[in-house]
């Protein structure tokens, strides 16, 4: 068991987390015909968006209704409004991702309510699904945001079967973690097995690559609305991911569709990879003291960021792989230690979004990429030799 450590530092160096309306963002990304806006300001909204068009590299659909001094100060309602109906008015999406902000949040506006009211006033929102997400940044991180949002889609979309007969379907909540080549890794396994994969959200439908014949203000494809109504006719829920455990039995209560929730879909049993290759971990950093970390096979877990990380590294007298996403090159590179790049995000390596580690398959492409980090590395024929009787210590963040 691991001791899970929150130093409540008041200064971030290098920070590790990536913040939650991003995540819900990136949720809504996998919904076909939508367009997420965050309700804050015009650079909370670019910040975003940057991080997602350097990770993805595609266009990526995002608004904000740019809120000002003025408007902080007196209310946001006419910006929701004003940005819902020039969004249906231009784009003319079928659902509309509105995301809190740490602005807006601590201002103390009632989305949900200021929805409501704008919905009632403006038929041309009447055939449009608005909903409403409060993931603000001082809550939570990127998995936050993501089973958030998830979380809202249920509750406002998904119906109960009734009548209806049960379709030899399943329903695939993929957590953040999930790259759009994983979510079609494993929604071909359950193919294999003669059933349908219904997978909310869908980003191996919009974010896979592909390049549309004309312009789209909107998502390029995803999961519709029609099937996430239909999610009730599903004769099970697999969530992956411990973040997406509220969203599934959201969906159970509403839908009475039994639901099972995985920790992970890589290697052959749900323990720690790094573990099952032989290796000790020497640091490991994460940006939230969820109760699920006591379970790694680490001493402690230190909930804080990259600085964190470079402080455990040389406690523990080095290490000999660093596993992070692309912010943690510069540890990497002033220490010599070889970078693993994973998670969100990557901008400096192609084809991040199409990376599989899902299933047997993914689990041997992932362990042959881990051996390719530390082959390439100068000094590896130097550690063979100092650790062949040992193990290698692996850096987590």
């Amino acid at each position: 068991m691991a001791l899970i450590v929150d130093h409540n530092k008041a200064l971030s160096t290098s920070p590790l987390k990536v913040s939650a309306p991003l995540g819900a963002a990136l949720a809504f990304m996998g919904m076909k015909g939508c367009l997420p806006m965050f309700h804050g300001s015009q650079g909370c909204t670019a910040f975003a968006l940057v991080m997602m068009v350097r990770h993805f590299r595609e266009a990526i659909p995002l608004q904000t209704t740019a809120m000002n001094e003025i408007s902080t100060i007196l209310g946001g309602m006419d910006q929701v409004e004003q940005g819902l109906l020039n969004i249906a008015k231009r784009a003319k999406p079928e659902i509309i991702g509105l995301i809190s902000t740490a602005l807006t949040e601590t201002r103390g506006e009632d989305m949900a309510g200021d929805v409501k009211q704008i919905r009632a006033r403006n038929k041309e929102l009447h055939d449009i699904a608005v909903i409403d997400v409060s993931a603000p940044d001082f809550s939570g991180s990127l998995e936050t945001g993501w089973g958030k949002a998830v979380t809202a889609i249920i509750r406002q979309l998904a119906q109960p079967s009734g009548n209806q007969a049960k379709l030899n379907r399943v329903n695939l909540l993929p957590g953040v973690h999930m790259t759009p080549g994983d979510v079609e890794a494993i929604k071909d396994i359950i193919a294999d097995f003669g059933l349908e994969a219904v997978a909310l959200p869908d980003l191996s439908d919009s974010l896979d690559g592909h390049v549309p014949d004309a312009y789209t203000p909107t998502t390029l494809g995803g999961v519709g609305i029609s099937q996430v109504r239909e999610m009730g006719r599903a004769k099970l829920t697999i969530a992956i991911g411990e973040h997406m455990r509220i969203a599934a039995k959201t969906l159970e209560e509403k839908t009475g569709v039994p639901s099972l929730v995985l920790d992970r879909v890589s290697g052959l049993e749900a323990v720690d990879l790094a573990t099952d290759m032989g290796a000790t971990i020497a640091a490991a950093v994460t940006t939230q003291p969820l109760p699920m970390l006591g379970e790694l096979a680490a001493e402690r877990v230190i909930v804080g960021d990259f600085e964190d990380l470079e402080d455990q590294i040389l406690e523990a007298g080095g290490a000999d792989l660093i596993i992070a996403n692309s912010n943690a090159r510069q540890v990497a590179t002033r220490h010599g230690i070889p970078l693993f790049r994973a998670g969100f995000p990557v901008f400096d390596r192609l084809g991040a979004a199409h990376l599989t580690t899902a299933g047997y398959r993914g689990s041997r492409d992932l362990i042959t990429a881990l051996g390719n980090v530390l082959m390439e590395h100068p000094g590896h024929a130097h550690a063979q030799s100092e650790h062949s009787h040992g193990h290698s210590q692996a850096a987590a963040g």
